[in-house]
């Protein structure tokens, strides 16, 4: 009950203001969020660990990035997670044939986000996205299973071949047994060259993991944009 007296008090001396076109009401009016195309169709990508992947988009809109920008950076607005994992629902809502999850009995994993950058941001922007497409997909949503063992540099401003070497063994699975012989979605927000949602991929297959999925916003161009 507080929660909402404060958000409705929030709501009215700070009132939402679309990021697109300044309106009242809402950080991503609808007429602004057509203005993102999202896929109708699923381009299949497969990594070395990843068995598939999922993105709504191309990095490419400067309102989306402007989007990401804000909910990933200062003033981390965590309301986003709302917007931008609705593009990602469109994109499933949009697929002639949309995979059943619930039905191959998958878990969902957001990648976990470094204590020091936790505490910095206020939230996993990962995990927060991961609720949404857990109540979407009607699946359960498993926290504190996949952690990270070690702090890595910010992956923005780094090269290909510096990001793979940044976040190598990075994480590890606390309990091992809830994730055996299980499906995993795994949840990013950005995929760039995918070093991440490889790396962890990777030792969720060594502990058991049958397949993994990840699923992200959108999908950059390497060496061209960067989260």
């Amino acid at each position: 009950m507080a929660v909402k007296l404060l958000e409705k008090f929030l709501d009215f001396f700070f009132p939402k203001i679309c990021l697109g076109c300044k309106k009242e009401g809402c950080y991503l009016c609808p007429d602004c969020q057509e203005t993102i195309e999202v896929f109708s169709s699923h381009k299949k990508w497969r990594g070395e660990f990843l068995d598939d992947l999922y993105f709504a988009t191309d990095y490419k809109s400067p309102l989306l990035k402007k989007l990401v920008r804000l909910y990933k950076y200062s003033p981390f607005i965590k309301d986003l997670s709302k917007d931008l994992s609705f593009l990602i629902i469109k994109h499933f809502k949009l697929l002639e044939k949309s995979p059943n999850f619930k039905k191959e009995n998958f878990l969902i994993l957001p990648i976990p986000l470094e204590k020091r950058r936790l505490r910095w941001r206020g939230f996993n922007q990962a995990e927060e996205i991961a609720k949404i497409l857990a109540a979407f997909f009607q699946i359960p949503l498993v926290l504190n299973i996949l952690e990270r063992k070690k702090a890595t540099l910010p992956q923005v401003n780094l090269t290909e071949k510096e990001r793979k070497e940044n976040i190598q063994d990075a994480f590890f699975v606390k309990k091992k047994e809830k994730i055996s012989g299980k499906n995993v979605l795994l949840i990013d927000d950005i995929f760039t060259t995918g070093s991440t949602l490889e790396e962890a991929a990777k030792v969720l297959k060594e502990a058991g993991a049958k397949k993994v999925i990840g699923i992200v916003i959108a999908k950059a161009q390497i060496l061209e944009d960067k989260v």
